[in-house]
């Protein structure tokens, strides 16, 4: 426990030593470089200023794609993060740079940067996490469960051992006593879909001995995560307003979804005609695949994809999920599928309103009601617009069990901001370029086949 206090400021200092590091290698190479070639000089304060930039943008993507998550992430996906951030901060720097200078500088200089902040990125991240392992090792926990759900997420924390350390399981039907007397012999406890009345005795147990509580949260819990803090006279309340996002979030939200899509579809268009060019060519068929899906309010509608599967692929079967080696799909389809350029003619749907860039993704009707059947809160992530992308999208894998999503949706829901929407476009780029391995095939799913790495067709 002493040592938690400080570990903040570890973090913050090593996330200091890798920002000066980045920003000084910058400073070398602007001042060798390209402060003398440019058209009219800067003086000391113009260098500083713009060295000033450089540091802020790392900050900025860093943040954003958690590159400064010492110990909570993974080592690769923390070294996934900064290498993307430092690549983006890099591009976006050399065209400043060329900006300033009027023309189009040496680009070589950026990337020799670029490939010296790769290596010593790889170098922090190997000592930082050996470093934060020798002072931090696995914490010793304790699960305490109510149902087989439990054994899911005990796999997915074996996976840490850098992190977890699950020394023991108890079942909630057991003695109180017992739970109390196993619970102080740890450094936490994992409460696992136990309930409530007894989660709460346990919880304020553990708050009272100072016990680190890890709770996989309900449904409600969410809702109520999502809840404003509001006061009566003396009484404290919290008021969950429950009717999704307000009319000021839905206009700005609509606003920034009109603009990028035009974006995108301007930007894209090259690509997405060589994509439909290559659909055509292979077997002659329709560029364009419509399918019906939900949206807000449990509206249906068209998505449009590029044509990834034969024609009339599910003439034989109806609806089914298709799995990546799936027969149905053309070689043209699956790299498209492969690169996610299938998706984008829904930029077409963000601009007639019927998505939005951020969302939880659009189910099929038919896969909706077999989802509402186990689960009746299924219908609570049609409160919003279907998106593009999302946080489940962002933060889970191909075969995250739809319950999961359905949980990950709400928590997107009911903390929405901006500043997520813009967070979540950015991940997405990450998990395109480096997507998240699956869980293991021993997961269980809330339906029959959920877990081989599927993906709606």
């Amino acid at each position: 426990m002493r040592r938690d206090k400080f570990k903040r400021l570890i973090s913050f200092a090593l996330a200091i030593i890798l920002l000066a590091v980045l920003t000084g290698g910058f400073a070398a190479v602007w001042y060798v470089y390209y402060s003398d070639t440019i058209v009219l000089p800067y003086y000391r304060r113009g260098n500083w200023v713009l060295i000033g930039i450089y540091c802020m943008l790392v900050w900025i993507f860093f943040k954003a794609y958690g590159g400064f998550k010492l110990g909570y992430l993974k080592k690769t996906d923390m070294l996934y993060s900064q290498l993307i951030s430092i690549a983006c901060v890099d591009f976006v720097s050399y065209f400043l740079i060329s900006l300033i200078g009027r023309d189009f500088m040496r680009p070589s200089p950026m990337l020799m940067l670029t490939l010296a902040d790769f290596g010593f990125i790889a170098l922090w991240t190997l000592v930082t996490g050996k470093l934060y392992f020798i002072i931090y090792p696995p914490r010793k926990l304790i699960i305490l469960y109510g149902s087989r759900q439990a054994a899911s997420l005990v796999l997915k924390m074996s996976r840490r051992v850098d992190k977890y350390m699950i020394c023991e399981s108890i079942s909630i039907t057991e003695d109180s006593e017992k739970i109390r007397e196993l619970i102080l012999k740890y450094e936490g406890v994992i409460i696992c879909d136990i309930p409530a009345d007894l989660r709460n005795d346990y919880l304020k147990f553990c708050y009272e001995n100072s016990i680190r509580s890890y709770i996989a949260p309900k449904i409600s819990d969410i809702i109520i995560r999502g809840a404003d803090d509001i006061r009566l006279f003396d009484t404290p309340l919290l008021l969950s307003r429950n009717y999704g996002l307000d009319f000021e979030q839905r206009l700005f939200k609509r606003i920034f979804d009109i603009v990028f899509s035009l974006v995108c579809l301007i930007l894209l268009s090259p690509f997405m005609l060589a994509a439909a060019a290559a659909v055509k060519i292979y077997d002659g068929g329709t560029v364009f695949y419509k399918q019906k899906r939900l949206t807000v309010g449990g509206k249906a509608f068209n998505i449009y994809k590029f044509r990834s599967m034969i024609a009339d692929a599910e003439k034989v079967g109806g609806a089914q999920l298709a799995s990546d080696d799936d027969p149905r799909i053309t070689p043209v389809g699956r790299f498209l599928r492969k690169i996610r350029m299938d998706e984008l003619p829904q930029l077409l749907n963000i601009l007639k309103g019927e998505m939005s860039v951020v969302g939880p993704r659009p189910e099929r009707p038919e896969l909706s009601e077999l989802y509402k059947k186990e689960m009746p809160e299924f219908e609570f992530r049609l409160k919003v617009k279907a998106g593009l992308t999302g946080y489940a999208q962002v933060t889970g894998v191909y075969d995250t069990s739809p319950y999961d999503k359905l949980k990950m949706d709400l928590m997107y829901i009911e903390n929405y901001s901006f500043r997520m929407d813009l967070q979540i476009i950015l991940m997405t780029v990450k998990t395109m370029l480096f997507p998240p391995k699956s869980n293991a095939s021993a997961e269980e799913g809330v339906l029959t086949g959920n877990d081989n790495k599927k993906k709606r067709g």
